[in-house]
């Protein structure tokens, strides 16, 4: 193996399909850390690409998959386990998400996962504060996207309070500043409206103590190049530079006429809007000070990518934490878990089981599965599934969350393929197998005793699952013959068929 191969064998890739712009990051990821080898950023603005329906029309679409296939380019030949590309806000409100992920993963060659206002604002916190001193551990991290504003309160790397506002670079300069108007009244205007939307969390925020304040994204250091390069701060964004510049914009009555330096023509079109987010940002929170950061979202996975490589991942930590909190069995999920790992294991003719993350979604599912317990036994599978597909699941994605939900609400009563539809293709076959193995392993430690099962076999053609147990062992346990018995007829007309002696 050259070294060449040996490299790309660590080679990972963040993609962020943001509001504004599509940036990609790829990096050598090994030994607790990564390094930069490329990076790509084109500024798509699909934000400004949402009709009066709320979906993405046409050119905004041919922009966006135009460059997701320059992306793809430069990511043949890499393995999807080594690629997370993430949609943002636009993506989370666009009416045809649905069909723009598809044609995106087939202009990409990847998956796209959209993420949650909650796993942005983390994902940014990690990428932005890895690597900071610790002598001021209470950080305050402002991100401004082209759809999205996140603000995140947290402590050395671990966030606190986080908030994804619906304030965004892009709408705003579209919705205050149309056709490139500026006037002292719509920047007034546009500041009451941002200030509004922080004002109910500047409390909670302001709770937090933050020692500093950091601002990530495009339009923050757009800012901060402009304060510099006029004299109106140094190296960092302070209040007073933001009034200069607040006066500047009005001033100028359009943004063709704005005459800054060091504001880029890419990124004079979205100007207005992300000033007018910062400044009451600055005003409604307290902020005298704001140093800028050149990191944010990506490299938020690129270090989600170390930790997973790592066997660190938060999905579990995420996982555990609210399993816990609803006062789940955690000894009963374990049992589960594990039996439903050796049943995948064993299953090689089921499509589920040459899926590598397979193992690791049959044990989130099983610590989850009686979650809902906490609230009704009557139902509880149902209850579980709206906790999970509802909850702020760190580390996951939206149709991550949705596949957990629908193993949850699946793992007993009726089987009913129908309830795997609404999720993407390339999940919802794995989906089906996953939790028919799930059922089993439920139904198997039904007795909640610490009795470890006998000896098993278990073998599947991919529709017919047969269970071999010893001789007279169902004999002498009626309990699971008949569960066995009626899990075969739950599973009969689903395309699934199961035997066992």
């Amino acid at each position: 193996m050259t070294r060449r191969d040996t490299d790309s064998a660590h080679n990972v890739a963040a993609v962020d399909l943001g509001s504004n712009s599509f940036h990609m990051l790829v990096a050598d990821a090994r030994d607790s850390t990564f390094r930069i080898i490329d990076k790509l950023r084109e500024p798509v603005r699909l934000a400004a690409g949402l009709d009066s329906s709320g979906a993405i029309d046409a050119d905004a679409r041919e922009r966006a998959l135009a460059c997701l296939a320059r992306f793809g380019q430069r990511l043949h030949g890499f393995p999807s386990s080594h690629v997370r590309a993430v949609g943002t806000n636009t993506l989370r409100q666009a009416a045809n998400a649905a069909l723009f992920v598809s044609e995106a993963e087939a202009a990409l060659g990847h998956p796209v996962e959209i993420i949650s206002g909650a796993e942005e604002a983390r994902l940014i916190y990690a990428g932005v504060v890895h690597g900071l001193a610790p002598t001021q551990p209470r950080r305050l991290v402002a991100d401004i996207g082209g759809g999205s504003t996140e603000i995140i309160a947290g402590h050395l790397g671990e966030p606190q309070l986080m908030e994804s506002l619906p304030l965004g670079c892009v709408t705003m300069t579209e919705h205050f500043f149309p056709h490139g108007r500026l006037s002292t009244k719509a920047w007034r205007a546009a500041q009451v409206h941002a200030e509004l939307a922080v004002e109910p969390y500047a409390e909670a925020f302001r709770r937090q103590s933050w020692q500093l304040a950091i601002g990530a994204s495009g339009t923050v250091r757009a800012i901060g190049k402009v304060l510099s390069a006029e004299g109106w701060a140094d190296y960092t964004i302070t209040r007073a530079g933001l009034k200069r510049l607040g006066a500047a914009l009005r001033g100028a009555k359009s943004i063709d006429r704005l005459k800054l330096k060091g504001l880029s023509e890419r990124r004079r079109p979205v100007f207005p809007g992300g000033v007018a987010i910062l400044t009451a940002l600055f005003e409604v929170l307290g902020i005298d000070r704001m140093q800028v950061s050149e990191a944010a979202l990506r490299e938020g996975l690129l270090l989600d990518f170390v930790e997973r490589l790592g066997h660190r991942d938060i999905r579990t930590r995420s996982v555990r934490a609210i399993a816990e909190r609803f006062g789940a069995d955690m000894a009963q999920a374990g049992r589960v878990a594990e039996t439903a790992k050796s049943l995948i294991a064993n299953l090689t003719g089921m499509t589920a089981a040459n899926w590598e993350p397979a193992p690791d979604y049959l044990q989130w599912a099983a610590l989850l599965h009686e979650l809902g317990l906490a609230i009704s036994h009557t139902g509880h599978h149902k209850h579980g599934a709206y906790v999970v597909e509802n909850a702020d699941l760190m580390g996951f994605s939206r149709s991550e969350q949705a596949l957990l939900a629908s193993l949850i609400r699946c793992h007993r009563g009726r089987f009913q393929p129908q309830l795997f539809d609404p999720l993407p293709p390339r999940l919802a076959a794995v989906a089906q197998d996953l939790a028919v193995v799930l059922r089993l392993a439920v139904l198997l430690h039904r007795g909640r005793h610490a009795q470890p099962l006998p000896p098993m076999t278990i073998t599947s053609d991919g529709s017919t699952l047969a269970l071999g147990f010893p001789a007279d062992w169902l004999a002498e346990h009626p309990l699971t013959h008949a569960d066995l018995s009626a899990e075969a007829e739950a599973l009969n007309g689903s395309g699934y068929e199961l035997r066992f002696t």
